[in-house]
């Protein structure tokens, strides 16, 4: 292997990562996202730095389109077949309610209820047949709900996780009488209890998969006549990566699919960095995204509510997100109240510094005007652009500063310090609420837009050191360039601990192994080796959730007791010894473990210290004017300190070093902020 692309298409910015495996020559690159079709975008982001689609030898993509496809609603028409007296699961949920008052929820759940229909048929929790299956009733509902427009069908039956005969008979009458018809099933899709949470994940795979299906063969087909033979790999949302053909058969996977290779990246930076506790913060241009990252594994969840009782279970990092972004939009409400987010300016008009048309003010529009981007900064692999500086005053100042009396500057420092402060609120909700002291943990901070804001954000929440990678403002492409291969296999326990059958439960545990090592095989990927990590979703009896716990190799009662009641004190803080314990479900990951990327050899200044003389520029701070240093990040060698305030500007991203602030480059090319002063 030779050439590694990774692609991370944002809301904002589409980026290239570009590493040569035989010199270890890296090249980096950004073009606008072309919301319409995200493919053009990629194409211009690989023409910015001219290469060839014949010269690559593996391509790996993260895309938003499948989360941009639930937001918008502009997935496909599709139809549900269910069992009688359970169509409307999908709106009822738990009836629990998005607001004290009302009862609706926020959104209309993703089918329809004229294309929901009902069939007789019937299995118990064990799996026995009560009801036999009305197959001419299968049928009947097939004919109706293609008269209605349906493209794609899930069939959802009660039980089915115990027993899915009667959902695989419907699929084959729907295939024999309806072979243009996609046809899922929610036994095939997520084979475990609770009703709500299978029947809506399998609605999200099948309202997706019409839609990605078609992009990703569309760019099979774009990539392969521009001369790439291979397989276009897609990251999951739960970090690791999936052929095509799995993306299209679970197209769900790929929601988050480019922060999740955030994480990923910024826990192996982290790692080569000396950093074991970190807390990943990712700004770009539309979103903020963070994950807390304890003893070097992010932290991970099952379920995500993708709107108002809509939930998704599928591995997936637990990644908190707001909309802060640098085309994050600013305002003043109704009421007088200074509002930033979560509406974006996007790739299209874009900042009004952007010259393409925006009228409304943005955080980046806020730092161009106190002095933390250029005029001219420079744009991955494209040479550089041009901001217009006038047209960010001017959009602050109408929409901003003569509503709230301010001067321009004062302006721009009040939408900058706003956005920071939501920032904050969620790198404290996913330390502090979830029982860890953010002050043991020390930030990564990358994104376009997050290096510029990391050294805030270590002041507001106490955070002592910020890493900010050599590549920051590419750092999801690279994470997607070195994302490893995963598949996750879940089966329903419902077991007592104490009663359950332990050579029966290993025989189970060594066929999901053996199951994902198949897959993983079958992605066609090379890798280094297979690991194997095992989990399980336990609680005590009478609990009606549970938490995940990871499993020793060495298994045995008291050694899955052992670790339940650690994960259960970490959580909880007590632990419940007289209760029962029960076991919900058992989770194996199977890793197949790519090569590691050489991250220390990218950093291309070998010298020490501060090889050139700085630059300056006037910079807005605590309310005054003051001059600034304006370094470029190559001419800092290892070694090299940089005290605020000043300014640190590569190709991908700017650094700003506030006031009482220290960056030092470590051995790596590493940036690392510290709460200090000269």
């Amino acid at each position: 292997m030779s050439k590694l692309l990774g692609i991370d298409v944002g809301g904002t910015f589409t980026d290239l990562f570009l590493l040569d495996e035989a010199t270890g020559e890296v090249r980096i690159s950004k073009a606008s996202t072309t919301p319409g079709d995200q493919a053009t975008g990629l194409f211009n982001a690989m023409a910015a730095i001219d290469v060839q689609a014949a010269d690559i030898n593996l391509f790996i993509h993260g895309t938003t389109i499948a989360t941009n496809a639930l937001i918008e609603r502009k997935g496909a028409a599709c139809g549900m077949i269910t069992t009688r007296g359970f169509r409307d699961v999908l709106e009822l949920g738990r009836r629990d309610r998005p607001h004290l008052y009302g009862m609706t929820g926020l959104q209309d759940p993703l089918i329809p209820r004229w294309l929901r229909l009902e069939v007789l048929e019937r299995m118990g929790p064990d799996g026995a047949v009560i009801e036999p299956l009305d197959e001419a009733a299968v049928l009947q509902a097939a004919r109706v709900l293609r008269a209605r427009g349906a493209e794609a069908i899930v069939v959802c039956f009660l039980h089915s996780y115990a027993n899915p005969a009667h959902e695989r008979r419907a699929r084959d009458l729907l295939r024999e009488a309806e072979p243009d018809c996609i046809v899922n099933l929610s036994s095939d899709l997520l084979p475990q209890i609770y009703e709500l949470e299978r029947f809506s994940t399998a609605a999200i795979h099948t309202y997706l998969q019409p839609l990605v299906s078609r992009y990703v063969d569309a760019l099979r087909q774009r990539l392969s006549a521009a001369g790439y033979r291979q397989d276009v790999l897609f990251v999951q949302s739960s970090g690791g990566v999936m052929s095509s053909a799995t993306a299209r058969q679970r197209p769900a996977n790929l929601a988050l699919s480019g922060p999740a290779a955030g994480v990923m990246a910024a826990s192996y930076v982290a790692e080569v960095a000396g950093f074991e506790n970190v807390i990943s913060a990712d700004m770009g241009g539309t979103s903020f995204d963070v994950c807390l990252i304890p003893k070097g594994r992010p932290r991970t969840s099952d379920q995500t509510e993708l709107g108002f009782r809509m939930p998704l279970r599928a591995a997936m990092i637990d990644i908190h997100t707001i909309g802060a972004g640098g085309g994050s939009i600013a305002r003043v409400d109704r009421g007088g109240i200074l509002q930033v987010g979560p509406e974006s300016a996007g790739a299209m008009p874009g900042p009004a510094a952007y010259g393409r048309g925006g009228v409304q003010p943005t955080v980046t529009d806020a730092n161009l005007v106190i002095g933390h981007i250029g005029e001219s900064f420079a744009f991955g692999g494209q040479g550089g652009m041009k901001l217009d500086r006038q047209a960010a005053e001017s959009a602050i100042r109408s929409r901003v500063a003569e509503p709230l009396g301010l001067a321009v500057e004062e302006a721009a420092r009040a939408i900058v310090r706003l956005a920071n402060h939501g920032m904050a609120g969620r790198i404290r909700a996913v330390s502090i609420e979830r029982g860890y002291d953010p002050r043991e943990f020390a930030l990564v901070a990358y994104g376009g837009a997050g290096p510029m804001h990391a050294a805030a954000l270590m002041k507001d929440v106490g955070i002592g050191r910020c890493v900010i990678p050599y590549y920051p403002g590419v750092l999801c492409a690279l994470g997607s360039a070195a994302a490893d291969v995963r598949q996750d296999i879940a089966r329903t326990v419902m077991r007592d601990l104490d009663t359950l059958d332990f050579p029966a439960f290993a025989k189970t545990v060594d066929e999901m192994v053996q199951e994902g090592a198949r897959l993983i095989q079958g992605e066609g990927v090379p890798v280094d080796r297979v690991d194997v990590l095992l989990a399980a979703d336990m609680g005590y009896e009478g609990q009606r959730h549970d938490i995940r716990v990871n499993l020793p190799a060495a298994l045995s009662r008291e050694s899955v007791r052992q670790a339940f009641e650690q994960a259960y004190q970490l959580e909880y803080r007590q632990i419940l010894p007289r209760i029962g314990i029960r076991l919900t479900a058992l989770r194996v990951m199977v890793l197949g473990v790519r090569p590691r990327l050489n991250i220390a050899g990218w950093f291309k200044q070998r010298g020490r210290g501060i090889q050139a003389p700085p630059a300056t520029r006037p910079l807005y701070v605590e309310g005054e004017w003051r001059t600034a240093e304006v370094h470029q990040r190559d001419d800092l060698g290892v070694g090299a300190e940089v005290f605020g305030p000043a300014i640190i500007e590569q190709r991908d991203s700017t650094v700003v070093v506030d006031a009482g602030t220290a960056a030092r480059v470590d051995a790596h090319g590493n940036l690392v902020l510290e709460m200090r002063s000269r």
